[in-house]
């Protein structure tokens, strides 16, 4: 019975939405090119040079307004001050010396020494190699520069984050209140961050500070909550009955139980701190990610490969050392005297980096970066001209089937029937409440003035989407039922996870150049990781049972995988949807940088542009508009499907 009602309300919904897609297109035929709202590309609304006003008053007022004399410009002066603390030590010039406090040398030794004690000696060689190589690369200064931004922003985060996470933790009602906040912080696409705050806070470290920490801290914070309530209760109870007060409980059982989920949690942040250090360049950031934008902006992939593989390296070691550091056994940590010993040396190093210059300043003449820019820039000249045919073939291909037909259907229809048709789609798909968040999001988009642009970036989101679902399904069903595949390609995802945004660009502006295309693929190779684990997760947690009664009874594999595990895991498959949404969206801006125009263009133009800061702006809140329609549609679908499971199962 449940099977035959889910049967016939299944195509009755698909009816209706093929439905309204087909009065969509005759509508479209009719009506082509009639108010689309386009928008010149240096023409402003009202709502743009309104922004721009008020960007040039609280400019003017900066230094008279009590608001900022006394909140805003005090904050970045602190944030400004402990950043420059930190780089005087490691990258800049300090104290009136021509080297900083603590050179090459000694910056290795204390990343090796740190790196023993708290995760053992493999990933302090690790580190340590990894280090050098940065060295050699020839940006040791960049690269010092990023990790002096990444730690002030990761240790800011945990100041916050862990405190809020252990309330969390300890408290349902703080939980319940901090949750929707850390959803929308996680929602928001990063670069969204940058344009108001470099209204408050211009532009600089302290701008690219605070950005980090806002994208870093809900990691800290969510995983320091979720090991405290994973804390068997028991434990907790026999604490307690023993006459623990509520401090001695957190301090001596609740936070040395939960140390290595905790520790994990630190992990995340750093990563996440770490990728957008390297887009907050695009406000003037310092370090390596400002050397990958100048080197897209002109199409320098030698110097852009290089740079991006100094950002992988870096991330690589900060990755291991602290995923070390949370499986650490006290037994493998190095035994008291070699570690007394290391420190020793430690401090010898430290001291000829602070006295020699040659112990303070990476050699120059063993340089291999530029060696490294030259290899790019010649295997990528003999890509382009070895395999055009593949590659424009694949990249025209691709873009007049799938981008060109779905960006006109949407760029050309008028605005008010794109508005009517998705909000009745949303309607069909995820019921009223949907519809009308749907139908507020896109009077919003209306009122940014930039209609036309959003529907571009709708375009190139959905077919970027719809490739990454594809790939989560085919890799993730193949992981999910082959223990061997999960084993050999969840490592190539982890990685691939691991990387900053800007790192996926590089390689495809060598094979396709700047386009629409490159960014559409960079973002489905950014969002496809994500997609394809929460796939083989969903798949893999399918009954057992269930599987091997569908193969007593002869189904085939493909039977099995299209009738049994994939309508099972169809709520994994709704959140692979989601997150693959907003990971794409979260490339917008990037793809910005290498020909994909609309709104990832305007936000870069208004960084760069003080007369377009306002049209910058605009957009950013269109992407944001964007991603909270496409993520509140994707998750009520998946609920409405939910609950007519649940009437199904009942009937």
């Amino acid at each position: 019975m449940a099977a035959l009602t889910l049967e016939r309300k299944t195509p009755r919904k698909a009816i209706i939405v093929g439905g309204i897609i087909v009065g969509w297109l005759v509508l479209w035929l009719l009506f082509r090119n009639l108010a689309t709202l386009p928008l010149d590309a240096s023409a402003l609304t009202p709502l743009h040079r309104w922004v721009n006003e008020l960007n040039d008053a609280v400019g003017a007022s900066r230094n008279s307004n009590p608001l900022f004399l006394f909140f805003f410009n005090e904050i970045r002066l602190v944030i400004d001050e402990f950043v420059t603390f930190i780089q005087a030590l490691i990258a800049q010039p300090g104290f009136g010396r021509p080297v900083p406090v603590i050179g090459w040398l000694g910056v290795v030794a204390l990343v090796g020494y740190v790196s023993a004690a708290v995760a053992g000696w493999r990933p302090a060689l690790l580190a340590m190699g990894g280090f050098v190589f940065l060295g050699l690369q020839g940006l040791w200064q960049e690269s010092m520069d990023t990790l002096a931004l990444t730690l002030a922003a990761v240790l800011i985060s945990l100041l916050i984050g862990i405190p809020l996470g252990i309330w969390a933790g300890l408290s349902n009602r703080f939980n319940r209140w901090i949750t929707p906040v850390l959803d929308f912080m996680q929602t928001m696409p990063t670069f969204v961050y940058l344009a108001p705050l470099t209204l408050f806070f211009l532009i600089g470290p302290a701008s690219a500070t605070i950005a980090t920490l806002i994208y870093a801290a809900p990691p800290a914070i969510r995983i320091t909550a979720h090991a405290i309530r994973e804390v068997p209760h028991d434990t907790v109870e026999a604490s307690e009955s023993l006459g623990a007060t509520t401090k001695q409980t957190l301090t001596k059982v609740l936070l040395p139980s939960a140390r290595r989920t905790i520790i994990l949690g630190v992990n995340q942040t750093i990563m996440a701190a770490l990728s957008m250090v390297t887009i907050a360049a695009l406000i003037d950031a310092p370090g390596l990610g400002k050397t990958v934008v100048k080197a897209l902006q002109t199409l320098d992939v030698g110097t852009a490969f290089n740079a991006g593989l100094a950002i992988v390296v870096l991330a690589i070691v900060l990755d291991r050392v602290t995923t070390a550091a949370a499986n650490q056994n006290q037994r493998r940590k190095p035994p008291k005297p070699v570690l007394l010993g290391g420190g020793v040396a430690t401090l010898v190093a430290i001291w000829f980096s602070y006295t020699y210059v040659w112990a303070a300043e990476f050699p120059s003449d063993v340089e291999i970066g530029s060696s490294i820019r030259k290899g790019t820039t010649v295997i990528t000249e003999w890509v382009q001209d070895t395999f055009p045919v593949i590659t424009n073939g694949f990249k025209d291909f691709t873009t007049s089937v799938l981008i060109n037909p779905l960006q006109a259907l949407l760029s050309e229809s008028p605005w008010w029937l794109v508005a009517a048709v998705i909000v009745a789609l949303s309607f069909v798909i995820g019921g009223v409440r949907s519809a009308i968040v749907t139908a507020v999001c896109l009077a919003l988009l209306v009122a940014t003035g930039l209609w036309q642009d959003s529907m571009i970036t709708l375009a190139s989101t959905l077919v970027a989407t719809v490739v990454v679902m594809v790939l989560g399904i085919v890799v993730g069903v193949w992981m999910g039922r082959s223990r061997r595949a999960d084993r050999i390609i969840r490592p190539v995802l982890d990685a691939g996870q691991v990387m900053p945004a800007f790192v996926y660009l590089v390689p495809f502006l060598a094979l396709f150049s700047a386009s629409r295309f490159t960014a559409i693929i960079a973002a489905v190779v950014f969002a496809a990781p994500v997609a394809i684990k929460i796939v083989a997760d969903g798949v893999r947690h399918v009954s057992a049972t269930t599987v091997e009664a569908a193969t007593a009874m002869g189904s085939s594999s493909w039977q099995t995988i299209t009738k049994v595990q994939l309508p099972m895991a169809r709520r994994a498959l709704a959140l692979a949807a989601n997150q693959g949404l907003i990971y794409v969206l979260s490339m917008v801006v990037v793809g910005g940088l290498v020909g994909a125009g609309a709104l990832g263009y305007d936000v870069v133009a208004g960084f760069s542009q003080s007369n377009l800061y306002g049209k910058g702006l605009a957009a950013g809140v269109a992407i944001v508009v964007l991603g909270v329609m496409l993520d509140r549609l994707t998750q009520a679908a998946a609920k409405r499907w939910d609950n007519e499971e649940v009437r199904g199962g009942k009937a």
